[in-house]
C-alpha cells in the first residue's frame, strides 16, 4: 500500500482525496494538509478512512508519497523537505520545477522521484518518443476566458483590464519560462509539456483571452525528424476557473498506474 499525503485541500486536492476513498488498488490516503486548518478538518473529517489534518512535517514522515496540488510557492517550499526526506513528489504546481536540477539531485541522493501528471493536455507520450531523435519546433496556444487568467503577475504588471477585452486577444508570448513566472496558477501545461520534450527555453507559448469561451483550449504542434504532432484540447474548467478537470482526472489516473498490474502507454 502506498500511502498518499495531500498537500493543497482546494479543488483539485479535494477530487484526488475523494478519489483515493472510493478506492484506487494499492493506494492509501494518509492524511492532508491546507492553509486553512478548520476547513481541511472539515473536509476530512467525514471521509471513509478518517484521514487526519498533519502539518506539513509530521505529513511527509507518514507518507510514502507526496502530492502537491497547492501552488508553485508552495512547492518551493515543499520540494527540498519531500525529497530531502526520502519521499517520493507528485507535481501540480509543475512550473515550479523549471529550473531546479537541486531538486533532481536531492532526488537521486535519496533515491526517490519526482512525478509529474500530464494535466489539462494529452499527448506527452507522443513527446516523450519524439525527443528520442530530433524535435525542430514545439509551440503551444493556450486561450481561456479573460476570468480564468485573473490575478495572474503578467496581467496586474501590466495593468491589462480583461473586462474590456471584446474580442480574441492575444495578452502574451514567448518561452515556457517566462510563462511560467507570467502565469503561474494557469500554464502549467506548458511547463509539462516542456518537461516531457525540449525544454522550457525552446518551447514557445501563445495565451490568448476569449470572451464567452466555455472551454479552456489548448493546442499543442511538434515538428521533428518523426514527422508532425498537432494536439487540441478542451478542457471544461473546474470549480476554479483557472483549471480544467483533466487536471485532477490525470493526477487520478498517475494514481491508479503507480498500484496497476498493467500499465499502457509511454
Amino acid at each position: 500500500m502506498i500511502r498518499v499525503g495531500v498537500v493543497g485541500l482546494g479543488t483539485i486536492g479535494r477530487r484526488i482525496c475523494l478519489a483515493i476513498e472510493a478506492g484506487i488498488p494499492g493506494i492509501g490516503l494518509a492524511g492532508g494538509t491546507g492553509r486553512d486548518r478548520a476547513r481541511a478538518e472539515a473536509f476530512l473529517g467525514p471521509l471513509g478512512s478518517h484521514p487526519p489534518f498533519l502539518p506539513t512535517e509530521e505529513l511527509i514522515q507518514a507518507s510514502d508519497l507526496v502530492l502537491e496540488s497547492a501552488t508553485q510557492a508552495a512547492l518551493q517550499d515543499l520540494a527540498p523537505k519531500v525529497l530531502g526526506a526520502g519521499r517520493d513528489l507528485m507535481v501540480l504546481s509543475c512550473g515550479g520545477l523549471l529550473g531546479r536540477s537541486d531538486w533532481v539531485e536531492l532526488a537521486e541522493r535519496n533515491r526517490c522521484r519526482i512525478l509529474v501528471p500530464s494535466g489539462a493536455i494529452a499527448g506527452l507520450d507522443g513527446v516523450k518518443g519524439a525527443r528520442e531523435g530530433a524535435i525542430t519546433r514545439v509551440t503551444m496556444e493556450s486561450r481561456k476566458p479573460p476570468r480564468g487568467l485573473a490575478g495572474a503577475p503578467y496581467i496586474v504588471e501590466k495593468g491589462i483590464d480583461l473586462e474590456a477585452i471584446a474580442e480574441e486577444t492575444l495578452v502574451f508570448e514567448g518561452t515556457a519560462t517566462d510563462a511560467c513566472r507570467a502565469f503561474p496558477a494557469n500554464v502549467n501545461v506548458v511547463a509539462a509539456l516542456s518537461l516531457a520534450g525540449v525544454g522550457p527555453e525552446r518551447t514557445r507559448i501563445k495565451v490568448f483571452a476569449v470572451p464567452g469561451l466555455a472551454r479552456n483550449t489548448h493546442r499543442i504542434t511538434l515538428e521533428g525528424e518523426f514527422g508532425r504532432l498537432q494536439i487540441q484540447v478542451e478542457n471544461v474548467p473546474s470549480e476554479n476557473p483557472r483549471t480544467g478537470k483533466l487536471s485532477y482526472l490525470s493526477a487520478i489516473a498517475l494514481l491508479r498506474d503507480l498500484g496497476a498490474t498493467v500499465r499502457v502507454g509511454t
